[in-house]
C-alpha cells in the first residue's frame, strides 16, 4: 500500500548558521524548545520555513542545538536537539524519537484503551506536530510549514510504529491557507476510510470521533484519566457535565451506573454526538442535554433550585493570548461560584482549566478563594494534570489542571 504523493515536498531545506543572544542561548542549553525572533542575533538572509537551524554558542566551533526555522512565527526556531552531542537530523533521528514516544504510552495501552496521543508536539520533540490514534486510524495534525519537507519521512514511521491501517492529515488554519503544499485538511494519505466517524475504546467505554471534521484531531484525549475517575465516582449519582462537547464525562458516568446525567454545551451538534456516544454503551440511567451558553444556563438551573451529586466544569481555553489572562481568571471564579451552588449536599465539584497562560497554582488559588467565601466545608480529593500520553517536557507544555472538591455538609 502506497502513501499519497501529496505528502511529498518540493522544497529541499538548507542548513542555517544561527547565533543567539545570551538569553536565547541559555534557553537552548537548558533544553527549552522555543527560540524567539528577538533572541536571534545572526542568521542567513534567505532563511525559509523548514530550514535546519544549527545554533552556535559563544564559542564559534561549539554547536549547542539544532532546530527548524519558522519564518511565519515569533517562535522563530523550534528545537529538535538541545545538546553539544552530535546529531544528524535524518530519518533515523525522527524514527528514534517516535519509538521513544511510543514506549512512553505502553502502560496506557495495556488497559482496554485503543485511543492515545502518539506525539505530543514539543513535549515529545516534535514542535508543531500532533499524532493521535483512534483504533486503527492515525490522525496527524500539522501546525507549521516547518514540517512540510519532513512529513514524507515521518508519516510512514508513525504508521509503522502505531500499526494503523489508515492515516489522515489535519491542518491548522494557517496551513490550510498556505500555498507551499498540495495537502487538504482531512486528506487520507494512507489506506482507506469507510466512514469519517471512527469508533474507539477508552478504559472499557465506547466512543466515536469524526477524524475529518471534528475539533483538533476529532476528540480530546488529554482528559481520559479524569473521565475514568469521574465515571467511577458517579455510580447511582446525578451528574452535570458542563462544556460537555462529545460527552466524555457524561458517557463515562452513564457507563459506570450514574442515575441521571445532563450534558450542557453551546453546540447542538456536539450534544447530538454526546447522545450517540452514550448509545454505544449499555446503561440504565437517563441522559439529558441542554444547549446554550454555559454561564446563562447554569444561572437558570440555580434559579430553578436544581442540584447535582457530581458537577464537572471543563471549559475551553479562556486565555489564548496574554491580554485575556485577567478576564480568564474572572471567568474561572464565576464558574467555581456557579458550580458550588449547583452541587448537592455532600456532592462533588470538579473544576478544570486548559489555559496554559493561567498557571496551575493560580487556578487553584482562584477556586480556593471562591470556596472560602462560602459557608460549606469541603476537602480536596485530588489534583490531576495530563494523562500519561500527554507527557510534559517544558513549563509551557503543562496546560491541563483539574481539582476534585468533595463538600462535607
Amino acid at each position: 500500500m502506497l502513501f499519497s504523493s501529496k505528502i511529498k515536498s518540493n522544497y529541499n531545506p538548507k542548513r542555517l548558521a544561527v547565533k543567539l543572544n545570551a538569553k536565547g542561548e541559555q534557553f537552548v542549553v537548558q533544553g527549552h524548545p522555543w527560540v524567539f525572533s528577538d533572541n536571534i542575533t545572526k542568521v542567513n538572509d534567505n532563511a525559509k520555513s523548514g530550514d535546519l537551524a544549527i545554533i552556535f554558542g559563544k564559542n564559534k566551533n561549539r554547536v549547542v542545538g539544532l532546530g527548524l526555522y519558522d519564518a511565519n512565527s515569533p517562535i522563530r526556531i523550534k528545537m529538535l536537539h538541545s545538546s553539544t552531542e552530535k546529531a544528524e537530523i535524518n530519518a533515523a533521528f525522527f524514527k528514534h524519537k517516535i519509538s521513544k514516544a511510543f514506549s512512553k504510552r505502553q502502560s496506557l495501552l495495556k488497559t482496554n484503551t485503543n485511543s492515545y496521543r502518539l506525539l505530543f508536539g514539543e513535549n515529545d520533540g516534535f514542535p508543531g506536530l500532533i499524532a493521535d490514534v483512534y483504533a486503527s486510524v492515525l490522525v496527524v495534525k500539522i501546525y507549521s510549514e516547518i514540517w512540510l519537507p519532513y512529513i514524507e519521512t515521518i508519516i510512514p514511521d508513525l504508521q509503522e510504529i502505531s500499526d494503523c491501517k489508515t492515516v489522515v492529515i489535519r491542518l491548522s488554519r494557517s496551513l490550510e491557507n498556505s500555498k507551499k503544499h498540495k495537502l487538504e485538511n482531512g486528506d487520507v494519505v494512507f489506506g482507506t476510510l469507510k466512514d469519517e466517524v471512527v469508533r474507539f475504546v477508552e478504559h472499557d467505554v465506547n466512543f466515536s470521533a469524526n477524524v475529518i471534521k471534528g475539533h483538533k484531531t476529532g476528540y480530546f484525549l488529554d482528559h481520559r484519566a479524569n473521565r475514568k475517575q469521574v465515571g467511577e465516582l458517579s455510580k447511582a449519582k446525578t451528574v452535570l457535565d458542563v462544556f460537555s462537547y462529545a460527552g466524555g464525562f457524561s458517557v463515562h458516568a452513564l457507563s459506570n451506573g450514574a442515575k441521571e446525567v445532563t450534558s450542557l454545551d453551546i453546540s447542538k451538534q456536539a450534544l447530538e454526538i454526546a447522545l450517540e456516544n452514550g448509545k454505544l454503551n449499555k446503561f440504565k440511567g437517563k441522559h439529558h442535554t441542554i444547549a446554550g451558553d454555559a454561564f446563562l444556563e447554569l444561572k437558570k438551573l440555580i434559579k430553578e433550585k436544581v442540584t447535582f451529586d457530581v458537577v464537572v466544569i471543563d471549559p475551553p481555553s479562556f486565555a489564548k493570548q496574554a491580554s485575556e489572562i485577567e478576564l480568564a481568571k474572572k471567568k474561572y471564579a464565576q464558574l467555581a461560584e456557579l458550580g458550588e451552588k449547583l452541587t448537592a449536599k455532600n456532592g462533588m465539584l470538579v473544576l478544570a482549566s486548559c489555559s496554559s497562560r493561567v498557571l496551575a497554582q493560580e487556578f487553584y488559588d482562584i477556586n480556593s478563594e471562591v470556596l472560602a467565601s462560602i459557608k460549606r466545608n469541603y476537602k480536596i480529593l485530588s489534583k490531576t494534570q495530563h494523562d500519561t500520553d500527554h507527557p510534559v517536557g517544558f513549563p509551557e507544555g503543562a496546560y491541563l489542571k483539574t481539582v476534585y472538591y468533595r463538600f462535607i455538609d
